[in-house]
């Protein structure tokens, strides 16, 4: 079992930029598949991007070219950084661990115009 706790989610401006944590425990998740998600307006969940056990990275079109994905495998932890933030992203945002199915809590971003 793996548990996620996100963080680093709060009030940004239009055109700012944000940087979220996702700290893993219970597993050490440096080989592992990793995704960040938002919620979406129908309560359901938005891929962002994923990086796979390889280092892989994929984006959605959403932030693409906005969006990096990384590790910090010193906090067991996988990163997502966004910029040119909008009023459009504001989310609460989530990260998962695809093999266990695993989702933490989520942290909620709010983009102010």
């Amino acid at each position: 079992q793996v548990q996620l706790v996100e963080s680093g989610g709060g009030l940004v401006q239009t055109g700012g930029s944000l940087r979220l944590s996702c700290i893993a425990s219970g597993r050490n998740i440096s080989d592992d598949v990793m995704g960040w998600y938002r919620r979406a307006p129908d309560n359901g969940t938005d891929f962002l991007a994923m990086i796979s056990g390889f280092g892989i990275t994929t984006y959605s079109d959403r932030v693409k070219g906005r969006a990096t994905i990384s590790r910090d495998n010193t906090q067991n932890a996988v990163i997502l950084q966004m910029k040119k933030l909008t009023v459009a992203d504001s989310s609460v945002y989530l990260c998962k661990h695809l093999y266990t199915q695993s989702w933490g809590p989520g942290t909620q971003v709010t983009v102010s115009s």
